[in-house]
């Protein structure tokens, strides 16, 4: 959905530009602009809910974020206006085509910019036993999981019971998932070992990775998931072996006909620090994003967009040519 981001003087991306795929991982050293980029999406989203600025931001040096969409908003261009300490972006401009047919099309594209999520999943929040009203959608922390499966459970059957079989199917261990009443009225997630199915392992005695696992299962399993979903360290508490799942998993949002479903593709942003993972992405370099920092200054480079990059991947995996800093995007020495 959103096609381009050009940033000028926020934060440490003085000027630089990304373009964006359907799925996007980004990766480079601390500091290099990638919490920059999803902060931007953020912004974006709140901003969508106001109304645009009768003049576009100001010029001169003074921060600025500038979006361009893909089809069919590819008419429609977006601006942020910041404040010269880079804290605050309060001012939204939009330049449309006239008449009622532009109204209408920017009606649709902020309906669409408002349900952009960003998640940053906390293992200790999630594995609490959830009140029902916290429900039905997934926390920007995953702290009401137990919450989200209970509503699905009562009124998404379907898509509860996919995801119930796609998590024993990665989780050979267990042989189901068990919503259970817990203390002052909240709901407590488990899950029965395959082992013996008459007992019940609390979402407390989950690992890290297990319930990041499901956290992301439950996004790709939404019957109406959000048009932009970013994903602070996607891997994180994973092994890397199953990180091919892990973006199987994720492709699920960005690719739904690939998997025989009739929705919109959600555009996914994911971080990541992980050669491993960038594995993963060996036929897919139009996906990958380097995030670089010269100095005081961070630039972005889509993979596809090098010209050498098909030679050296004849020579060694992704993740090595990234580690050893062949490709760029990690810590100065």
């Amino acid at each position: 959905m959103i096609a381009a981001v050009q940033f000028r003087n926020f934060k440490a991306l003085r000027s630089t530009g990304v373009k964006l795929a359907p799925f996007n991982l980004v990766l480079g050293p601390n500091g290099s602009g990638k919490t920059s980029l999803i902060q931007a999406l953020l912004r974006l989203r709140s901003l969508a809910g106001l109304a645009p600025a009768t003049e576009p931001p100001a010029g001169g040096g003074g921060p600025r974020i500038d979006f361009a969409f893909a089809a069919p908003f590819q008419d429609i261009g977006v601006s942020l206006g910041c404040s010269p300490d880079e804290l605050v972006c309060n001012v939204l401009s939009v330049s449309r085509p006239p008449g009622p047919a532009g109204e209408a099309l920017w009606e649709e594209l902020r309906l669409r910019l408002r349900t952009i999520r960003a998640y940053l999943f906390d293992h200790y929040a999630m594995a609490v036993p959830a009140k029902p009203a916290d429900a039905p959608e997934l926390a920007s922390n995953g702290g009401n999981l137990a919450a989200v499966l209970a509503h699905w459970q009562e009124h998404e059957p379907a898509a509860y019971a996919a995801l119930g079989a796609e998590f024993c199917r990665l989780m050979p261990e267990f042989a189901g998932l068990v919503l259970r009443p817990g203390p002052g009225g909240t709901v407590e997630l488990c899950a029965r070992l395959q082992a013996n199915g008459h007992e019940c392992i609390t979402a407390a005695d989950f690992s890290q990775g297990t319930l990041y696992q499901l956290a992301i299962l439950v996004l790709a399993f939404a019957p109406a998931p959000p048009a932009v979903v970013c994903l602070e360290e996607a891997d994180r508490g994973m092994h890397p072996r199953s990180f091919r799942e892990l973006r199987d998993t994720l492709y699920r949002l960005s690719y739904p006909r690939d998997e025989g479903m009739d929705r919109a593709p959600v555009q996914v942003i994911t971080t990541t620090h992980s050669p491993y993972l960038l594995d993963q992405f060996r036929e897919h370099p139009e996906e990958v994003i380097l995030a670089s920092k010269q100095g005081t200054a961070a630039t972005f480079e889509r993979l596809s967009d090098r010209a050498d990059i098909l030679e050296l991947m004849k020579e060694a995996h992704l993740g090595d040519l990234w580690y050893s800093g062949i490709l760029g995007g990690v810590p100065g020495e």
